[in-house]
């Protein structure tokens, strides 16, 4: 092939190498310095994320996406005349760079991280067109597979999938005849206790996995139903396969002892259950395509060719000048700028008590001495002070568990852990969990989560809710929400979980425990604004 002149797999087109001047050159680079800069916070964060286990499959995001976005051109037709519909591109670009802006502004990188893909769609539509690019957003959308989940919907969908995991994991060691309970986030095998986190490290591969089915969703050639199957398997195939690592290890255990048993788990962690999965997604497309009743193979079914993807790249970079693809450079250049020079507020300096300091007496209340939670809890709670104890009073019956976790900052990808979450992960079964408007004797009325937990013939009632910046709040939702509304207008992600439980006596009703509750809650709400400030 020349050198002055690519060429395009449909229909033999030729696209000349436009002689670009030296400005539009100097623009490119300077785009490319200047979006370096200004998405800088959230690539740290990618980086960081991808540390960690379930987000190691990062890196590879980007160099997949860039395979399917040279198919993709390989494909798609040469313009025919000027192409007439960029400045949607440039809309797009506007808004990719707001959302980049407030998280900068906020320090919240998922924000940026976003903006980041939102800006890489904008280049596409401005270089090719909105029509044309529309056609390229496959390659895209795979890149949302390299970002971590918002933590606090990470922790609710992690739990459902190990609870069902290991329900029928359990259920399959039954069926083998071997003797287990399961409580909570505890699979009993008598000798060998296994935590539920443990026995379903395998979800965590669960985000690559979907990132692969969607390639071969996007790279199968069938029906659409096929497509779709192809995309919904990725959560079934991995709780299936970790249901049989449970069974295997429970039968393990029964069979050989503790040793072996641990050994496998440490074999068939992480990468093994990430390929076993993988073979399942290939086993279910080349099922698929035998329902097809074609001759075709499976490689031909997912048409993996890599034939003339090579002269895309050369097409994709051979970048014609134009009004709307400048401006995009423009943008950014301006944007970066803004953002590097506009002078850093510091956090808003929060005036508040430790927690340490917590009264110990409170208008006839007395606490126990503070609870210090595992290291392996406090990890995972990721709190800057907490306070965990037991307030009592000689005219109750039940004294009542108080529980508070601060967080100086609640962006960055910091986030409280949500009681909806750890109880049943600590064998509560939760009924009756509702938004609740309260009253205290004093006047004050606010809402809380009100709900039952049971376990055994234990039953106990829960009251938990969100302080933050002078707000209660109720949901993780709208709790996060002011976060970035706080950030921008106050310079302020400070917060706290703040959660009160009382057992349910034997022939007690659950009105009598409510109003113990509120009892307690009136001289806590006084001394509350001294270590969680408004």
């Amino acid at each position: 092939m020349s050198d002055d002149v690519i060429r395009s797999r449909v229909g033999g087109f030729r696209e000349p190498i436009a002689s670009k001047p030296l400005a539009f050159w100097g623009a490119i680079l300077l785009g490319v310095v200047a979006s370096t800069a200004f998405f800088w916070n959230g690539v740290v964060s990618l980086i960081d994320a991808w540390g960690q286990p379930e987000y190691s499959h990062g890196p590879l995001i980007p160099v997949i996406s860039a395979f399917l976005l040279f198919r993709q051109l390989r494909d798609t037709k040469m313009a025919d005349g000027p192409i007439t519909d960029r400045w949607p591109g440039v809309v797009l670009c506007v808004l990719a760079l707001l959302l980049a802006g407030i998280g900068n502004i906020t320090q919240i990188p998922d924000l940026v991280t976003y903006g980041l893909i939102a800006w890489v769609g904008a280049l596409l539509r401005a270089r090719y067109g909105w029509r044309r690019g529309r056609v390229l957003w496959p390659p895209v959308l795979h890149l949302v597979f390299m970002l971590p989940l918002p933590v606090f919907v990470a922790w609710q969908f992690s739990l459902f999938l190990q609870f069902i995991s290991s329900e029928i994991g359990v259920a399959l060691i039954q069926l083998m005849n071997v003797p287990v309970y399961l409580d909570g986030n505890i699979i009993d095998l008598g000798v060998y206790k296994l935590h539920v986190a443990e026995a379903c490290s395998g979800l965590r591969y669960l985000f690559p996995i979907l990132s692969f089915s969607y390639i071969f969703a996007i790279l199968y050639q069938g029906p659409m139903w096929h497509k779709a199957v192809l995309l919904l398997s990725a959560a079934p195939i991995a709780i299936l396969m970790n249901s049989l690592r449970i069974g295997i290890i429970g039968y393990m255990v029964n069979s050989y002892g503790i040793e072996h048993a641990e050994g496998f788990l440490h074999l068939f962690e992480g990468w093994v259950i990430f390929g076993l999965c993988i073979l399942a997604l290939l086993g279910l497309a080349w099922g698929l395509n035998k329902l097809r009743r074609r001759k075709e193979s499976l490689a031909q079914a997912l048409d993996l060719d890599f034939d003339d993807l090579q002269p895309q790249v050369a097409r994709l970079f051979n970048v014609a000048p134009s009004r709307a693809l400048t401006t995009c450079l423009v943008l950014v250049t301006a944007a970066a700028a803004l953002w590097q020079l506009t002078p850093r507020a510091d956090a808003a300096n929060v005036d508040r008590d430790p927690l340490a300091l917590y009264p110990v007496v409170m208008d006839g209340w007395s606490s126990s001495p503070q609870q210090t939670l595992a290291p392996g809890i406090e990890r995972i709670l990721g709190a800057d002070d907490y306070r965990a104890v037991h307030f009592s009073h000689p005219d109750e019956p039940a004294s009542v568990d108080f529980f508070v976790a601060y967080y100086d900052k609640l962006a960055g990808g910091a986030g409280i852990h949500s009681p909806e979450i750890c109880l049943p992960a600590g064998g509560w079964e939760m009924s009756a969990i509702a938004q609740q408007n309260i009253e205290l004797e004093s006047g004050l009325a606010f809402a809380v989560n009100r709900a039952v937990i049971q376990k055994g013939l234990e039953k106990k009632l829960v009251y938990y809710w969100f302080e933050q910046r002078g707000r209660r709040l109720t949901s993780d939702y709208t709790a996060k929400a002011y976060t970035v509304i706080d950030a921008l207008t106050r310079g302020r992600t400070d917060g706290a979980l703040v959660r009160v439980i009382t057992s349910i006596l034997p022939g007690e009703t659950e009105a009598v425990a409510d109003a113990r509750l509120k009892r307690m809650l009136e001289p806590t709400m006084e001394v509350l604004p001294r270590f969680v400030p408004g």
